[in-house]
Protein backbone atom coordinates (compact mmCIF):
# COMPACT_ATOMS: atom_id res chain seq x y z
CA UNK A 1 0.00 0.00 0.00
CA UNK A 2 1.55 3.31 -1.16
CA UNK A 3 1.55 6.01 1.57
CA UNK A 4 -1.58 8.42 -0.21
CA UNK A 5 -3.48 5.59 -0.05
CA UNK A 6 -1.91 4.57 3.52
CA UNK A 7 -3.15 8.28 4.90
CA UNK A 8 -6.27 7.71 2.94
CA UNK A 9 -7.43 5.07 4.65
CA UNK A 10 -6.25 5.89 8.60
CA UNK A 11 -8.58 9.17 7.70
CA UNK A 12 -11.70 6.96 6.97
CA UNK A 13 -10.76 4.76 9.82
CA UNK A 14 -10.20 7.67 12.22
CA UNK A 15 -13.48 9.26 11.46
CA UNK A 16 -15.34 6.16 10.98
CA UNK A 17 -14.33 5.38 14.77
CA UNK A 18 -15.47 9.15 16.40
CA UNK A 19 -18.89 8.43 14.00
CA UNK A 20 -19.03 5.44 16.44
CA UNK A 21 -18.29 6.67 19.77
CA UNK A 22 -20.49 9.39 19.51
CA UNK A 23 -23.15 7.27 18.11
CA UNK A 24 -22.33 4.65 21.41
CA UNK A 25 -22.64 7.56 23.66
CA UNK A 26 -26.12 8.33 22.74
CA UNK A 27 -27.18 5.20 22.65
CA UNK A 28 -25.62 2.92 24.79
CA UNK A 29 -23.28 4.71 27.11
CA UNK A 30 -25.42 8.19 28.29
CA UNK A 31 -28.35 6.52 26.69
CA UNK A 32 -30.03 5.85 30.52
CA UNK A 33 -29.52 9.86 31.07
CA UNK A 34 -30.41 10.98 27.93
CA UNK A 35 -34.25 8.67 28.72
CA UNK A 36 -34.50 10.30 31.88
CA UNK A 37 -34.08 14.17 30.91
CA UNK A 38 -36.98 15.87 31.05
CA UNK A 39 -35.95 17.54 27.93
CA UNK A 40 -36.14 14.71 26.06
CA UNK A 41 -39.75 14.49 25.41
CA UNK A 42 -40.15 11.98 22.47
CA UNK A 43 -39.18 9.13 24.11
CA UNK A 44 -41.61 10.39 27.31
CA UNK A 45 -44.47 11.17 24.86
CA UNK A 46 -44.14 8.02 23.14
CA UNK A 47 -44.74 6.73 26.99
CA UNK A 48 -47.40 7.45 27.26
CA UNK A 49 -49.88 5.94 24.81
CA UNK A 50 -49.39 2.81 26.73
CA UNK A 51 -50.16 2.52 30.64
CA UNK A 52 -47.69 2.08 32.82
CA UNK A 53 -47.42 -1.13 35.60
CA UNK A 54 -48.69 -0.69 38.93
CA UNK A 55 -46.03 -0.06 41.78
CA UNK A 56 -47.91 -2.19 44.59
CA UNK A 57 -46.48 -2.30 48.73
CA UNK A 58 -46.50 -5.29 50.73
CA UNK A 59 -50.31 -5.71 51.53
CA UNK A 60 -51.15 -4.70 48.00
CA UNK A 61 -52.06 -0.83 48.41
CA UNK A 62 -51.72 0.57 44.58
CA UNK A 63 -48.69 3.20 45.08
CA UNK A 64 -48.48 4.22 41.71
CA UNK A 65 -50.94 3.46 38.66
CA UNK A 66 -51.49 4.97 34.98
CA UNK A 67 -55.20 6.58 34.61
CA UNK A 68 -56.15 7.61 31.10
CA UNK A 69 -56.73 10.87 30.16
CA UNK A 70 -57.29 10.56 26.65
CA UNK A 71 -59.62 8.33 24.69
CA UNK A 72 -59.51 7.93 20.30
CA UNK A 73 -57.43 5.83 18.39
CA UNK A 74 -54.17 7.39 20.47
CA UNK A 75 -55.12 6.92 23.83
CA UNK A 76 -52.70 9.16 26.77
CA UNK A 77 -52.26 7.76 30.32
CA UNK A 78 -51.18 9.83 33.19
CA UNK A 79 -49.49 8.79 36.65
CA UNK A 80 -51.70 8.61 39.55
CA UNK A 81 -50.57 8.24 43.43
CA UNK A 82 -53.68 7.27 45.31
CA UNK A 83 -51.81 7.33 48.21
CA UNK A 84 -50.75 10.59 48.13
CA UNK A 85 -47.13 11.28 49.92
CA UNK A 86 -47.18 8.52 51.97
CA UNK A 87 -44.20 6.72 50.07
CA UNK A 88 -43.23 9.77 47.86
CA UNK A 89 -39.30 9.83 48.25
CA UNK A 90 -39.49 6.12 47.85
CA UNK A 91 -41.56 5.64 44.62
CA UNK A 92 -40.61 8.97 43.13
CA UNK A 93 -43.05 10.37 39.82
CA UNK A 94 -43.13 9.80 36.55
CA UNK A 95 -44.54 12.72 34.06
CA UNK A 96 -44.34 14.04 30.89
CA UNK A 97 -43.34 17.50 32.14
CA UNK A 98 -40.85 16.43 34.42
CA UNK A 99 -39.07 13.59 33.93
CA UNK A 100 -39.03 10.53 36.66
CA UNK A 101 -37.42 9.87 39.91
CA UNK A 102 -37.71 7.18 42.68
CA UNK A 103 -38.24 3.63 41.76
CA UNK A 104 -40.04 5.32 38.79
CA UNK A 105 -36.57 6.42 37.06
CA UNK A 106 -34.95 3.18 38.20
CA UNK A 107 -37.61 0.92 36.73
CA UNK A 108 -38.44 2.83 34.18
CA UNK A 109 -37.97 0.05 31.04
CA UNK A 110 -39.66 -2.89 33.03
CA UNK A 111 -42.99 -0.18 34.29
CA UNK A 112 -43.13 1.37 30.74
CA UNK A 113 -43.33 -1.98 28.91
CA UNK A 114 -39.61 -1.83 27.07
CA UNK A 115 -37.96 -4.47 29.30
CA UNK A 116 -38.06 -6.76 27.35
CA UNK A 117 -38.88 -6.50 23.67
CA UNK A 118 -39.55 -10.22 22.93
CA UNK A 119 -41.64 -10.70 25.82
CA UNK A 120 -43.38 -6.89 24.67
CA UNK A 121 -43.89 -8.80 21.31
CA UNK A 122 -45.27 -11.87 22.80
CA UNK A 123 -47.85 -9.72 24.68
CA UNK A 124 -48.97 -7.92 21.76
CA UNK A 125 -49.66 -11.33 20.12
CA UNK A 126 -51.48 -12.84 22.55
CA UNK A 127 -53.47 -10.40 24.21
CA UNK A 128 -53.41 -7.42 21.65
CA UNK A 129 -52.70 -4.85 24.68
CA UNK A 130 -49.59 -3.10 25.02
CA UNK A 131 -48.70 -2.03 28.70
CA UNK A 132 -46.00 -2.03 31.08
CA UNK A 133 -44.75 -4.60 33.99
CA UNK A 134 -45.99 -4.13 37.53
CA UNK A 135 -43.57 -4.01 40.60
CA UNK A 136 -44.23 -4.85 43.62
CA UNK A 137 -42.06 -4.52 46.64
CA UNK A 138 -41.91 -5.20 50.15
CA UNK A 139 -42.58 -1.17 51.57
CA UNK A 140 -45.10 -1.52 54.67
CA UNK A 141 -47.64 1.14 54.19
CA UNK A 142 -48.58 0.76 57.87
CA UNK A 143 -45.29 1.10 59.18
CA UNK A 144 -44.61 3.75 56.61
CA UNK A 145 -47.42 5.47 57.91
CA UNK A 146 -46.39 5.44 61.37
CA UNK A 147 -42.78 5.94 61.06
CA UNK A 148 -43.99 10.02 59.66
CA UNK A 149 -46.23 10.55 62.07
CA UNK A 150 -44.17 9.61 64.84
CA UNK A 151 -41.83 12.07 63.34
CA UNK A 152 -44.41 14.48 64.45
CA UNK A 153 -43.04 16.78 61.36
CA UNK A 154 -39.88 17.29 62.54
CA UNK A 155 -37.23 17.15 59.83
CA UNK A 156 -35.51 13.52 59.39
CA UNK A 157 -35.65 9.87 58.38
CA UNK A 158 -36.87 6.76 59.32
CA UNK A 159 -35.64 3.53 57.20
CA UNK A 160 -36.57 -0.17 58.13
CA UNK A 161 -35.20 -3.20 57.05
CA UNK A 162 -35.57 -7.17 56.76
CA UNK A 163 -32.06 -8.55 58.23
CA UNK A 164 -31.26 -11.55 55.85
CA UNK A 165 -32.99 -10.15 52.83
CA UNK A 166 -32.38 -6.33 52.55
CA UNK A 167 -35.72 -5.74 51.18
CA UNK A 168 -37.13 -2.00 52.41
CA UNK A 169 -39.78 -2.20 54.60
CA UNK A 170 -39.92 1.53 55.59
CA UNK A 171 -38.59 4.05 53.91
CA UNK A 172 -40.07 7.76 55.29
CA UNK A 173 -38.12 11.27 55.00
CA UNK A 174 -39.55 14.70 56.04
CA UNK A 175 -40.44 17.04 54.70
CA UNK A 176 -42.40 15.10 51.89
CA UNK A 177 -44.35 15.95 49.33
CA UNK A 178 -47.33 15.10 47.46
CA UNK A 179 -46.28 13.06 43.86
CA UNK A 180 -49.52 14.31 42.45
CA UNK A 181 -48.63 17.25 42.21
CA UNK A 182 -45.41 17.80 41.14
CA UNK A 183 -46.43 18.80 37.21
CA UNK A 184 -47.88 22.04 38.40
CA UNK A 185 -45.38 23.01 41.78
CA UNK A 186 -41.88 21.44 40.85
CA UNK A 187 -40.62 24.77 40.71
CA UNK A 188 -41.75 25.60 44.30
CA UNK A 189 -41.11 22.63 45.56
CA UNK A 190 -37.69 22.97 44.56
CA UNK A 191 -37.64 26.31 46.17
CA UNK A 192 -39.48 25.30 49.70
CA UNK A 193 -38.30 25.55 52.79
CA UNK A 194 -37.00 22.09 54.31
CA UNK A 195 -36.24 20.89 50.57
CA UNK A 196 -39.20 18.28 50.76
CA UNK A 197 -38.21 16.92 47.30
CA UNK A 198 -34.94 15.56 49.11
CA UNK A 199 -34.89 11.89 50.09
CA UNK A 200 -33.21 12.36 53.71
CA UNK A 201 -33.19 8.62 53.83
CA UNK A 202 -30.55 8.26 50.82
CA UNK A 203 -29.25 12.30 50.42
CA UNK A 204 -28.70 14.19 53.45
CA UNK A 205 -25.49 14.82 55.11
CA UNK A 206 -25.66 13.41 59.05
CA UNK A 207 -23.19 13.02 61.65
CA UNK A 208 -24.22 9.78 63.35
CA UNK A 209 -22.91 10.38 66.76
CA UNK A 210 -22.28 7.53 68.85
CA UNK A 211 -24.67 5.25 66.94
CA UNK A 212 -20.99 5.15 64.83
CA UNK A 213 -19.67 3.45 67.94
CA UNK A 214 -21.28 0.21 66.81
CA UNK A 215 -18.73 -0.28 63.92
CA UNK A 216 -15.79 0.86 65.70
CA UNK A 217 -16.70 -1.95 68.10
CA UNK A 218 -17.15 -4.37 65.26
CA UNK A 219 -14.05 -3.74 64.23
CA UNK A 220 -12.76 -3.92 67.59
CA UNK A 221 -13.93 -7.36 67.83
CA UNK A 222 -13.46 -8.52 64.68
CA UNK A 223 -9.82 -7.86 64.14
CA UNK A 224 -9.03 -9.31 67.49
CA UNK A 225 -8.33 -5.64 69.50
CA UNK A 226 -10.97 -5.78 72.20
CA UNK A 227 -13.00 -8.45 73.05
CA UNK A 228 -16.80 -7.74 75.06
CA UNK A 229 -15.06 -7.72 78.30
CA UNK A 230 -11.71 -5.97 77.55
CA UNK A 231 -10.61 -2.98 79.77
CA UNK A 232 -10.37 0.27 78.01
CA UNK A 233 -9.54 3.53 80.16
CA UNK A 234 -12.97 6.09 80.23
CA UNK A 235 -11.60 8.66 82.35
CA UNK A 236 -12.15 11.59 81.49
CA UNK A 237 -10.84 14.47 79.91
CA UNK A 238 -8.72 12.56 77.27
CA UNK A 239 -6.45 14.60 74.71
CA UNK A 240 -7.88 12.80 71.18
CA UNK A 241 -6.05 14.10 68.13
CA UNK A 242 -4.27 16.80 70.32
CA UNK A 243 -7.61 18.10 71.62
CA UNK A 244 -9.04 17.07 74.67
CA UNK A 245 -12.38 15.32 74.80
CA UNK A 246 -14.89 15.05 77.96
CA UNK A 247 -17.69 12.43 78.39
CA UNK A 248 -21.39 13.73 78.51
CA UNK A 249 -21.56 13.08 82.44
CA UNK A 250 -17.83 13.56 83.37
CA UNK A 251 -15.49 10.60 84.49
CA UNK A 252 -16.16 6.95 83.55
CA UNK A 253 -14.55 6.03 86.33
CA UNK A 254 -10.92 4.78 84.83
CA UNK A 255 -11.13 1.33 83.45
CA UNK A 256 -14.27 0.08 81.98
CA UNK A 257 -14.86 -2.95 79.53
CA UNK A 258 -15.64 -2.61 76.10
CA UNK A 259 -19.55 -3.77 76.56
CA UNK A 260 -20.14 -1.21 79.76
CA UNK A 261 -18.99 1.66 77.29
CA UNK A 262 -21.69 0.51 74.81
CA UNK A 263 -23.90 0.66 76.93
CA UNK A 264 -23.39 3.70 78.43
CA UNK A 265 -21.85 5.50 75.38
CA UNK A 266 -18.51 6.54 77.30
CA UNK A 267 -16.74 8.67 74.23
CA UNK A 268 -13.56 8.76 75.98
CA UNK A 269 -13.09 4.98 76.00
CA UNK A 270 -14.24 4.40 72.59
CA UNK A 271 -11.95 7.44 70.97
CA UNK A 272 -9.06 5.44 72.82
CA UNK A 273 -10.21 2.11 71.10
CA UNK A 274 -10.35 3.99 67.55
CA UNK A 275 -6.58 5.10 68.17
CA UNK A 276 -5.56 1.81 68.95
CA UNK A 277 -7.39 0.47 66.46
CA UNK A 278 -5.83 3.18 63.90
CA UNK A 279 -7.21 4.76 60.58
CA UNK A 280 -6.41 0.89 58.23
CA UNK A 281 -8.16 -0.91 60.56
CA UNK A 282 -11.67 1.28 61.30
CA UNK A 283 -11.67 2.35 57.62
CA UNK A 284 -11.51 -1.41 56.30
CA UNK A 285 -14.56 -2.29 58.21
CA UNK A 286 -16.11 1.40 57.18
CA UNK A 287 -16.11 -0.20 53.76
CA UNK A 288 -17.12 -3.58 54.45
CA UNK A 289 -20.03 -1.88 56.05
CA UNK A 290 -20.59 -0.27 52.63
CA UNK A 291 -19.31 3.42 53.68
CA UNK A 292 -16.80 4.82 50.93
CA UNK A 293 -19.65 4.41 48.00
CA UNK A 294 -23.16 4.44 46.93
CA UNK A 295 -25.22 2.03 48.73
CA UNK A 296 -26.48 -1.05 46.24
CA UNK A 297 -29.44 -0.16 46.45
CA UNK A 298 -31.92 -0.26 43.76
CA UNK A 299 -32.69 3.45 43.02
CA UNK A 300 -31.20 6.09 40.96
CA UNK A 301 -27.54 6.63 41.33
CA UNK A 302 -28.32 10.40 41.40
CA UNK A 303 -30.36 10.07 44.40
CA UNK A 304 -28.05 8.51 46.45
CA UNK A 305 -24.93 9.70 48.90
CA UNK A 306 -22.17 8.08 49.83
CA UNK A 307 -21.37 7.64 53.66
CA UNK A 308 -17.76 8.34 54.98
CA UNK A 309 -15.28 11.00 56.10
CA UNK A 310 -15.37 14.06 54.10
CA UNK A 311 -13.05 17.13 52.98
CA UNK A 312 -15.92 19.41 51.06
CA UNK A 313 -17.41 17.42 48.51
CA UNK A 314 -14.05 14.51 48.50
CA UNK A 315 -14.56 11.24 50.65
CA UNK A 316 -10.84 11.12 53.46
CA UNK A 317 -8.58 8.42 52.52
CA UNK A 318 -7.24 6.31 55.67
CA UNK A 319 -3.33 7.31 54.54
CA UNK A 320 -5.03 11.38 54.71
CA UNK A 321 -5.16 13.58 57.81
CA UNK A 322 -8.00 12.44 59.79
CA UNK A 323 -7.93 12.28 64.12
CA UNK A 324 -9.61 8.67 64.19
CA UNK A 325 -10.09 8.50 67.69
CA UNK A 326 -13.00 11.40 66.76
CA UNK A 327 -14.47 9.38 63.94
CA UNK A 328 -14.63 6.21 66.17
CA UNK A 329 -17.15 8.23 68.11
CA UNK A 330 -18.80 9.30 65.05
CA UNK A 331 -17.41 12.85 65.01
CA UNK A 332 -14.90 14.38 63.21
CA UNK A 333 -15.81 15.16 59.54
CA UNK A 334 -17.96 11.74 59.24
CA UNK A 335 -21.01 12.02 57.49
CA UNK A 336 -23.78 9.12 56.91
CA UNK A 337 -27.19 8.57 55.42
CA UNK A 338 -29.85 6.85 57.50
CA UNK A 339 -29.93 4.24 54.91
CA UNK A 340 -26.12 3.91 55.55
CA UNK A 341 -26.70 3.56 59.08
CA UNK A 342 -29.78 0.69 58.81
CA UNK A 343 -27.33 -1.23 57.16
CA UNK A 344 -24.95 -1.01 60.34
CA UNK A 345 -27.55 -2.49 61.79
CA UNK A 346 -28.39 -4.84 59.28
CA UNK A 347 -25.42 -6.69 59.13
CA UNK A 348 -25.11 -6.71 62.84
CA UNK A 349 -28.32 -8.32 62.74
CA UNK A 350 -27.68 -10.97 60.04
CA UNK A 351 -24.66 -12.60 61.72
CA UNK A 352 -22.26 -10.16 60.28
CA UNK A 353 -23.52 -10.38 56.49
CA UNK A 354 -24.54 -7.11 54.72
CA UNK A 355 -27.32 -8.02 51.98
CA UNK A 356 -27.95 -5.72 49.64
CA UNK A 357 -30.71 -3.39 50.13
CA UNK A 358 -33.93 -4.03 47.79
CA UNK A 359 -36.94 -1.99 46.75
CA UNK A 360 -38.20 -4.43 44.38
CA UNK A 361 -39.49 -7.98 45.30
CA UNK A 362 -40.88 -9.22 41.58
CA UNK A 363 -41.68 -7.74 38.23
CA UNK A 364 -45.39 -8.98 37.16
CA UNK A 365 -46.64 -9.05 32.91
CA UNK A 366 -49.45 -7.57 32.48
CA UNK A 367 -51.06 -11.09 32.47
CA UNK A 368 -50.41 -11.76 36.34
CA UNK A 369 -46.68 -14.07 35.29
CA UNK A 370 -43.55 -13.48 37.35
CA UNK A 371 -41.43 -12.06 35.20
CA UNK A 372 -38.20 -11.76 37.91
CA UNK A 373 -38.16 -12.19 41.49
CA UNK A 374 -35.96 -9.92 42.94
CA UNK A 375 -33.62 -12.14 45.56
CA UNK A 376 -31.65 -11.32 48.43
CA UNK A 377 -28.13 -10.37 46.83
CA UNK A 378 -24.74 -10.47 49.63
CA UNK A 379 -23.08 -6.85 49.82
CA UNK A 380 -20.05 -8.01 51.90
CA UNK A 381 -18.99 -10.02 54.74
CA UNK A 382 -18.15 -7.61 57.22
CA UNK A 383 -17.07 -9.86 60.43
CA UNK A 384 -17.51 -13.47 61.60
CA UNK A 385 -20.69 -14.36 63.11
CA UNK A 386 -19.02 -15.42 66.63
CA UNK A 387 -18.37 -11.35 66.28
CA UNK A 388 -21.51 -10.53 65.40
CA UNK A 389 -23.00 -12.58 68.16
CA UNK A 390 -21.07 -10.71 70.91
CA UNK A 391 -21.85 -7.09 69.54
CA UNK A 392 -25.24 -8.03 69.50
CA UNK A 393 -25.44 -9.00 73.33
CA UNK A 394 -23.60 -6.09 73.55
CA UNK A 395 -26.31 -3.84 71.70
CA UNK A 396 -28.78 -5.49 73.89
CA UNK A 397 -27.86 -4.42 77.26
CA UNK A 398 -28.05 -0.66 75.32
CA UNK A 399 -32.00 -1.07 75.54
CA UNK A 400 -32.24 -3.10 78.59
CA UNK A 401 -30.48 -1.24 80.83
CA UNK A 402 -28.40 1.87 79.27
CA UNK A 403 -28.74 4.74 76.70
CA UNK A 404 -31.90 2.96 74.56
CA UNK A 405 -34.26 1.40 76.95
CA UNK A 406 -37.31 3.82 75.36
CA UNK A 407 -36.84 1.85 72.82
CA UNK A 408 -38.02 -1.50 74.71
CA UNK A 409 -40.86 -3.58 73.22
CA UNK A 410 -42.63 -6.14 75.87
CA UNK A 411 -41.86 -9.76 75.01
CA UNK A 412 -39.20 -8.86 72.42
CA UNK A 413 -35.40 -8.76 72.91
CA UNK A 414 -34.19 -5.79 71.05
CA UNK A 415 -30.55 -4.49 70.54
CA UNK A 416 -29.92 -1.06 69.25
CA UNK A 417 -27.54 2.09 70.13
CA UNK A 418 -28.18 5.94 70.62
CA UNK A 419 -26.27 8.96 68.84
CA UNK A 420 -26.35 12.41 69.61
CA UNK A 421 -23.91 15.18 67.71
CA UNK A 422 -24.49 18.94 68.51
CA UNK A 423 -25.28 20.73 65.33
CA UNK A 424 -25.29 24.48 64.36
CA UNK A 425 -22.30 25.21 66.85
CA UNK A 426 -23.86 23.46 69.49
CA UNK A 427 -27.48 25.00 70.10
CA UNK A 428 -28.62 21.69 68.40
CA UNK A 429 -28.53 18.08 68.59
CA UNK A 430 -28.91 15.58 65.71
CA UNK A 431 -30.41 12.81 67.26
CA UNK A 432 -30.13 9.18 66.12
CA UNK A 433 -30.95 5.24 66.81
CA UNK A 434 -30.41 2.05 65.17
CA UNK A 435 -31.28 -1.05 66.19
CA UNK A 436 -32.80 -4.85 65.71
CA UNK A 437 -35.47 -7.15 66.66
CA UNK A 438 -36.31 -9.85 68.21
CA UNK A 439 -32.18 -10.17 68.96
CA UNK A 440 -32.07 -14.38 68.47
CA UNK A 441 -34.21 -14.35 65.39
CA UNK A 442 -34.20 -10.42 63.76
CA UNK A 443 -36.86 -9.49 61.45
CA UNK A 444 -36.29 -5.71 60.97
CA UNK A 445 -33.49 -3.42 61.65
CA UNK A 446 -33.80 0.20 61.61
CA UNK A 447 -32.32 3.37 61.51
CA UNK A 448 -34.11 6.76 62.68
CA UNK A 449 -32.64 10.57 63.11
CA UNK A 450 -33.93 13.89 64.10
CA UNK A 451 -32.66 17.40 62.66
CA UNK A 452 -31.91 19.85 65.10
CA UNK A 453 -33.80 18.83 68.22
CA UNK A 454 -32.87 19.75 71.87
CA UNK A 455 -33.15 16.44 73.09
CA UNK A 456 -30.73 12.91 73.06
CA UNK A 457 -30.99 9.93 70.61
CA UNK A 458 -32.36 7.85 73.18
CA UNK A 459 -35.25 10.42 74.56
CA UNK A 460 -36.62 11.22 70.46
CA UNK A 461 -34.95 8.84 68.24
CA UNK A 462 -35.46 5.87 70.31
CA UNK A 463 -39.38 5.97 71.06
CA UNK A 464 -39.80 6.19 67.17
CA UNK A 465 -38.04 3.49 66.02
CA UNK A 466 -39.71 1.09 69.23
CA UNK A 467 -43.01 2.39 67.51
CA UNK A 468 -42.15 1.19 64.11
CA UNK A 469 -40.48 -1.72 64.79
CA UNK A 470 -43.42 -3.28 67.11
CA UNK A 471 -46.06 -2.52 63.71
CA UNK A 472 -43.73 -4.20 61.62
CA UNK A 473 -43.19 -7.74 64.23
CA UNK A 474 -46.93 -7.83 64.76
CA UNK A 475 -47.54 -7.70 60.86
Amino acid sequence: MNRPIAVLFALFTLLFAVLIGFTSRWSIFEAEGLENNPDNRRALLEQETIPRGVISSAGGEDLAVSEQVAGGEEPRYERRYPEGSLFSHAVGYSFTEVGRSGLEEFYNDSLSGQGDDLESLFGDLTSGTEAGDDLTTRLDAEAQRTALEALGGQAGSVVALEPDTGKVLVMASLPDYDPNAVPDQLDELNQAEGSPLLNRATQARYQPGSTFKVVTAAAALDSGEAAPDTLLDGSSPAIIGGAPLQNIEGDAGGPVPLTDALTFSVNTAFARLGEDLGPETLFEYMQRFGFERPPPIDYPSSQLFASGVYEGDELVEADEPVDIGRVAIGQERLQVTPLQMAMVAAAVANDGELMAPRFGDAIVAPDGRVKDRIGPVSASRVMSAESADALADMMQRVVDEGTGTNAQIEGVEVAGKTGTAEVLGGTANQASFIAFAPVDEPEVAIAVTIEETQGFGGDEAAPIAQQVMQVLLDG
